[in-house]
């Protein structure tokens, strides 16, 4: 989507899982501790935080946390029905037992 300048998922203990921006990190993000931040976050499903130079939106996931760095003017709502369309794909696969598995959808 255009105004996405990159994305980062963390774990619930606050390690990265996965991170891709669009020009590279911006600078210090790499050598920063998100453990703080990511506790912070408990309890929260979604947030959507605003600073003078662009915006994060965190949401919460089965795995963790995805912050998504974009600039001032990003459409939220069409950032909000991409979540909606990605997260499900991202749920941990659960095993089924017995007789159940023969009859997956």
């Amino acid at each position: 989507m255009e105004g996405i300048k990159g994305l980062m998922m963390f774990s619930f203990a606050g390690e990265p899982v996965y991170r891709e921006f669009n020009q590279g990190p911006p600078e210090g993000i790499e050598s920063r501790d998100w453990s703080l931040f990511i506790e912070s976050l408990a309890g929260m499903r979604e947030t959507d935080l605003l600073f003078k130079k662009g915006r994060l939106y965190i949401r919460r996931t089965d795995i963790g946390y995805l912050v998504v760095l974009m600039g001032r003017f990003m459409p939220i709502a069409m950032l909000r029905l991409q979540c909606d369309i990605l997260l499900p794909s991202l749920k941990p696969a659960k095993s089924v037992k017995g007789i159940r598995r023969l009859f997956r959808k």
